[in-house]
């Protein structure tokens, strides 16, 4: 699994839970950070390398845990990974499976980095779900900085929040997709902007469970039936990563190794 740095650590948290005798590997290429704001053709680029890295290691399936990767990598790492026999999961279509089934007046809105919503991935991932859907997709350029950066927030922190949020209200959306995995932090504050009839998808719990129809399909299911291990690799630094990433992923990171990717 892979993301821009600790973010996509609430998407390990689900994969933790939900498929607990399975092993993992998260790299987190804090070095980069943030992808939002990379070019597409920058965000190919990091995210091949760093399925390389992960196939190199042994991976049996790749995750792309960022949704700005998603959006501009993922035909790219799928081509790498297929040389391989490995598949690739990533996080946008299993949100928009998700907000299209729940969605009752179909009006979704999409909150997301610059880069995703400028790649349009969650537009076409939701046309193809069947449903007559009204899409309102917001970009957010500060969010994900303010919340790698650390808590608490201050009060001008909310009220950014609550402009990113207001187009969403004017909207009437009733589902948000949260389509960038540091998203999930803040929300509690989301979920009170936007108000407690408005429901909020994140791409945890629909990965993870992507992720076990894969491994059982293709046999590639662990026969452990113990726990599992997961380990941490960034290319930024170790102990920031590590005290950071501690409040994502609500367990104990212990060490993490500090990796030089081509390109860096």
């Amino acid at each position: 699994m892979f993301d821009s740095g600790v973010g996509g650590l609430t998407v390990l948290h689900e994969c933790l839970v939900a498929l607990p005798e399975e092993d993992f590997v998260y790299l987190g290429d804090d070095a980069r950070f943030p992808y939002g704001a990379r070019s597409a053709d920058d965000l190919r680029e990091c995210s091949v390398r760093n399925a390389r890295f992960l196939l190199d290691r042994g991976a049996k399936l790749i995750v792309i845990a960022c949704n700005s990767a998603a959006t501009a990598g993922l035909d790219a790492v799928r081509e790498l990974a297929a040389e391989r026999g490995v598949e690739v999961v990533a996080v946008i279509e299993p949100e928009a499976e998700i907000a299209a089934a729940i969605t009752e007046n179909g009006r979704v809105g999409v909150l997301a980095t610059p880069a995703t919503i400028e790649g349009g991935s969650y537009v076409r991932a939701l046309a193809r779900q069947h449903r007559d859907l009204t899409v309102t997709a917001v970009a957010a350029p500060a969010l994900a900085a303010v919340i790698q950066r650390g808590f608490p927030f201050s009060e001008a922190v909310v009220e950014q929040v609550r402009a990113y949020c207001e187009p969403l209200r004017r909207a009437r959306v009733d589902t948000v997709i949260l389509g960038c995995t540091h998203y999930p932090l803040v929300r509690p504050m989301l979920q009170r902007i936007l108000g407690r009839d408005v429901r909020l998808v994140t791409a945890g719990h629909a990965v993870a469970a992507r992720i076990e129809r894969i491994l059982n399909a293709r046999g590639l299911a662990t026969a452990n039936r113990g726990e599992g291990t997961y380990r941490f690799v960034c290319t930024g630094d170790p102990e920031s990563f590590r005290e950071l990433g501690t409040r994502f992923l609500q367990l104990p990171l212990g060490d993490v190794e500090k990796v030089e990717l081509d390109g860096a």
